[in-house]
């Protein structure tokens, strides 16, 4: 069932993701960009917010009256400022609830990914309080709405002595100190939420805080044409000698409200408790089946730290060294962290197909695929290449290739792959040519793999792949599972090409610095799953 839901979810996220792509490239896609818009958000409501206390006066007298003067008044700075408050705060429930499913439909919530699902629940329930008790401050019909159902709620939990609903039976009975409490909250959740969105990335290597300029700049346009189109205003200063009629509701921050007249206050908290149980829950649901974590042997380790600089998961840390061996440090894995990508052990220099030894060693490897089983599967792909136009594909078992083809290595990642891979199926003449096939670029499962591979490709990040290897006989694609027909046909396509080409003659290493600009080569050529 979980399964079948997270397929429906992955497939229209998909159809979603392709236009965005072509229209904002991957690297500006917005849904490759949701928690750092997030946080983006987060920033202009806070700034806002700060703005609009300037003029706020909390006093429950004056407090409509004021926001009233700033929107109506000073339209032009404070009520601009306000629409920003009001339809940023929208746009981080949008972005978090859109996260939540995405990650979901990638499978981003199991095994050593629960610590940043299991803590984005709490950034649910403090992100709706602050937008909540941000409503009562207004004071108009609509915050009245909301401070008497919000109440009303609260007094079904046995945890008060007094029932809060009495402070809106009539007039007189609400104080200006019950408001400033109010006022306290709404500064106070803020701050708590900004905490726990720390704690979610907190076990995270290099996560997006920030959205790319560009998409930054557009997204503030946006705010800005929609508060000058449409401003945020109140609805009506509000009356607790009347019950209101009819008020505008925001639902994306009160959806749950007028359920609470169809269902009972009993029953929304038992649909809140069950949706939390759920989300929970979900890690473990089914069990994962975990494969063994990297391990390290110190024999092969120079302590060269590439592969802690590589790893996506903070998994891996420098330690002094414990062998004797003349390096100060070692690498250090954390099983409870890794998740068995392999993107270490493309990164361990001393990863390197080339060796002759029966027994393939490396710094770093996968005790349940390791750097001699790739070899051997690459070799005997190799093998069952008998077309004109030999390609080869090593692919990611999250991607479009998939296996499917003969002559398909499949790995966890395409960045397990050393670069020297590739210049050993070449020129060992075990192919004509080699795709490297991954996940859609703005989904990769392993955060990483593609941005290292191709950093990788352009002489950019060690270990990069050599210049003497042909870039004409090398291409990327980058597309999901659900894009198999068109990543086969984009294969096909580049082997017709690679048929047309000369026999290879691989030339002789250059004699250059390996990250001078003359070692720096072209990168290969990419071929778009979509395209």
């Amino acid at each position: 069932m979980i399964g079948a839901i997270r397929r429906v979810l992955r497939a229209g996220f998909s159809l979603i993701e392709r236009p965005f792509e072509r229209l904002f490239t991957p690297q500006l896609n917005p849904l490759a960009q949701l928690g750092a818009l997030g946080f983006f958000f987060f920033w202009i409501v806070a700034v806002s917010g700060i703005y609009l206390f300037i003029f706020f006066d909390t006093g429950i007298e004056r407090a409509y009256q004021s926001v009233e003067h700033l929107t109506q008044d000073y339209w032009f700075h404070a009520g601009v400022m306000r629409s920003f408050h009001r339809y940023a705060s929208d746009l981080m429930v949008v972005m978090v609830v859109v996260h939540l499913l995405r990650e979901f439909s990638l499978d981003h919530y199991r095994g050593v990914r629960w610590f940043s699902w299991i803590t984005g629940l709490p950034i649910i329930w403090l992100l709706y309080a602050s937008g909540i008790t941000g409503y009562w401050l207004v004071w108009d019909k609509l915050a009245q709405y909301v401070a008497v159902v919000s109440s009303e709620l609260l007094d079904w939990l046995p945890i008060f002595g007094e029932p809060i609903a009495r402070n809106f039976i009539s007039t007189g009975t609400l104080t200006s100190r019950f408001f400033s409490l109010m006022v306290f909250m709404h500064v106070a959740v803020p701050l708590f939420l900004l905490f726990i969105m720390w704690i979610h990335i907190i076990r995270i290597s290099r996560p997006k805080m920030n959205p790319p300029r560009t998409l930054a700049l557009l997204s503030l346009a946006a705010l800005l044409a929609v508060s000058i189109w449409k401003p945020a205003l109140s609805q009506g200063p509000a009356d607790l000698a009347k019950v209101p009629a009819e008020v505008g509701l925001d639902w994306l921050y009160l959806p749950l409200y007028p359920l609470t007249d169809i269902w009972g206050n009993g029953a929304v908290w038992a649909f809140l408790g069950a949706f939390s149980l759920m989300i929970g829950l979900m890690p473990w649901l089914p069990p994962l089946r975990r494969a063994k974590a990297a391990q390290i042997d110190l024999a092969h380790c120079n302590g060269c730290a590439r592969c802690a600089e590589d790893c996506p998961y903070e998994a891996i840390r420098m330690v002094p060294r414990t062998d004797g061996l003349p390096f100060p440090t070692e690498a250090a894995v954390n099983p409870s962290l890794c998740v068995s990508c392999g993107i270490c052990v493309g990164a361990c220099p001393s990863s390197t197909p080339f060796r002759r030894s029966e027994d393939l060693k490396t710094g770093i490897d996968l005790p349940d695929y390791s750097l001699k089983e790739l070899r051997e599967r690459v070799i005997a792909a190799a093998a069952t290449l008998t077309k004109p136009g030999r390609v080869l594909v090593l692919a990611c078992e999250h991607g479009a290739a998939g296996g499917r083809l003969d002559g398909t290595v499949v790995m966890p990642c395409v960045a397990m792959m050393p670069p020297s891979l590739i210049d050993f199926v070449l020129s060992r003449d075990l192919a004509d040519g080699v795709v490297v096939a991954g996940c859609a670029e703005s989904a990769c499962y392993n955060r990483l793999g593609i941005q290292w591979t191709e950093q990788r490709f352009a002489g950019q990040r060690d270990p990069y792949l050599r210049a003497r290897v042909p870039r004409d006989r090398i291409a990327t694609i980058w597309a999901s599972a659900l894009e198999v027909t068109k990543a086969e046909s984009a294969i096909a396509s580049f082997a017709a090409t690679i048929a047309g080409l000369p026999p290879l003659r691989l030339r002789s290493p250059l004699p250059v610095s390996p990250m001078s600009p003359a070692a720096k080569p072209p990168e290969p050529a990419e071929l778009k799953g979509d395209s």
